[in-house]
């Protein structure tokens, strides 16, 4: 064997050479490769990077996220002040001590419920009821800050309110109910979270907002990469793409791939949830059937009977992607044209074309307007995840370019459709919670008070309704909304008398 080595030495060592100068000549001409090899190559390359480095194609980084709302345009001094209003108007109350342990934390199962005045009630009054939150232990809780909802309803009818929920921030709660209507009608209360979850849901939304992440493909020829995508990225990790919208100035990161350039983004996509989010102490505040949307009954009577007031009143396929868009309808006899298309990022949709990431403030400008446009926004769940900084900013281009809106054409009908409730569960409630969506619907409702602007209040709809909450409503209610909308784009006119 020794003696044969030598002998054809030369030989394997011109075979080695042409072997590499096919690979090297192969490799400068990749648009002659096939797709399926240049993945194959390009995986292969990855490999032996991953096995030098850890990969950061298809997961967040660990860092601070609290400088984000540094990006974008500078607010000026009026806008600052408006958020520094916006963040008082939805500040939520503490606990006296933090930290304690969940035999002292909200127990639903034994806090409970009194109606107040249960005596002669009108249909235009208002029903009080007081509510008393109680720990783990049985004892009165001394703080406040738990998250209840409530809704007056008469299943029979189908027929449902919601309730004004005060906090008086020492363990009690009074919450307020119009009387609409009259006959038999039942009070529903619900812990949605205990002011100590709440505290946890604060901290994730200020520290973990790349808790959801998202990722774009890159594409040139045969070549693709994929890499993350969010808000903003830690600029000292790699280099980053800059897709800041040259107009409202609403930023929008991706880390740049190895191989590609910039220019040759394709789509974006939701990346996926981050996991282990919580402590195994925050964990307990997160239990199904325990203290997530839990009922708190009534210490006793829970239904009253409401009498009629005194008085009466007269109450086309463009082969899109399905959530994506965009899609239109046409109804030619009528002279209708319906469009619809999503949000810019984030949007948590699972596969988005790049080219159809516009954001509403830019559409609304495209708009000529007039009373014979309806423009109907709906914004919220998506910003779950970020700062409420964050969503006051978008909001903030919205109301502007609505007001140039309204501005050029006064009679131009804008609807908003406020957030709604939905089923929550432990891992749910890190992302999407009633909480966040609450705080969001107050912010959206605060911006637009004083404009000419209708909402379309999804919140009570879905409160009120003996459906269950979910993210996305049943078609009963979004029958409501429908009849909502057309009943503001062709109202119901009185007749003239005749002299």
């Amino acid at each position: 064997m020794e003696r044969l080595l030598p002998k054809y030495f030369p030989f394997f060592t011109l075979l080695a050479l042409i072997g590499l100068i096919f690979l090297l000549w192969n490799i400068t001409s990749l648009e002659h490769w096939t797709c399926q090899t240049v993945s194959t190559f390009y995986q292969l390359q990855n490999s032996i990077q991953s096995a030098l480095k850890t990969s950061e194609l298809l997961l967040p980084e660990k860092f601070n996220y609290s400088y984000c709302v540094h990006l974008g345009q500078k607010p000026s001094t009026e806008e600052t002040r408006e958020e520094s209003n916006l963040l008082k108007s939805i500040a939520w109350p503490e606990p006296l001590v933090l930290g304690l342990p969940l035999r002292q934390s909200s127990d639903p199962a034994q806090s409970y419920y009194i109606i107040q005045n249960s005596g002669e009630l009108q249909v235009g009054g208002q029903l009080v009821v007081k509510v008393q939150m109680q720990n783990f232990i049985g004892q009165p809780k001394k703080h406040g800050g738990d998250f209840l909802v409530a809704r007056l309803h008469t299943p029979e009818l189908g027929a449902g309110v919601t309730g004004q929920v005060h906090d008086h921030r020492d363990g009690n709660y009074t919450v307020f109910f119009p009387l609409l209507w009259a006959g038999v009608v039942q009070v529903e209360l619900t812990m949605v979270h205990s002011s100590e979850a709440v505290m946890v849901l604060r901290r994730l939304r200020e520290e973990q907002s790349d808790r959801v992440f998202f990722k774009s493909l890159f594409r040139s020829g045969y070549l693709t990469e994929t890499t993350v995508c969010n808000l903003c990225l830690p600029v000292n990790q790699q280099p980053l793409c800059n897709y800041t919208d040259p107009q409202t100035g609403e930023p929008w990161y991706c880390y740049k791939p190895k191989m590609l350039g910039c220019d040759t983004r394709i789509n974006h996509s939701k990346g996926g949830y981050k996991k282990h989010l919580l402590t195994v102490y925050e964990s307990q505040f997160f239990q199904s059937g325990i203290n997530i949307k839990i009922p708190i009954h009534a210490a006793g009577m829970e239904n009253v009977i409401v009498q009629p007031a005194s008085k009466e009143f007269k109450e086309f396929n463009f082969h899109s992607l399905k959530n994506v868009g965009p899609h239109m309808a046409a109804d030619s006899s009528n002279n209708i044209l319906l469009r619809y298309r999503c949000h810019g990022p984030p949007i948590r949709f699972t596969y988005v074309y790049a080219a159809e990431l516009h954001y509403i403030s830019n559409e609304l400008d495209a708009l000529r307007g007039g009373s014979d446009t309806v423009v109907l926004i709906s914004i919220w769940s998506h910003f779950s995840t970020f700062p409420v900084q964050v969503f006051i900013r978008r909001l903030r281009h919205i109301r502007r370019a609505v007001i140039r809106l309204l501005n050029r054409e006064p009679a131009t009908l804008v609807l908003l459709r406020t957030a709604n409730l939905q089923k929550l569960d432990p891992e749910t409630s890190l992302y999407n919670s009633d909480w966040f969506s609450q705080q969001l619907d107050m912010v959206l409702r605060a911006m637009f008070k004083g404009l000419n602007v209708q909402l379309v209040d999804a919140w009570e709809m879905t409160l009120a309704h003996h459906h269950p909450h979910q993210l996305h409503p049943p078609p009963a209610i979004i029958s409501n909304m429908i009849h909502f909308i057309l009943s503001h784009i062709c109202p119901v006119r009185r007749k003239r008398r005749r002299s």
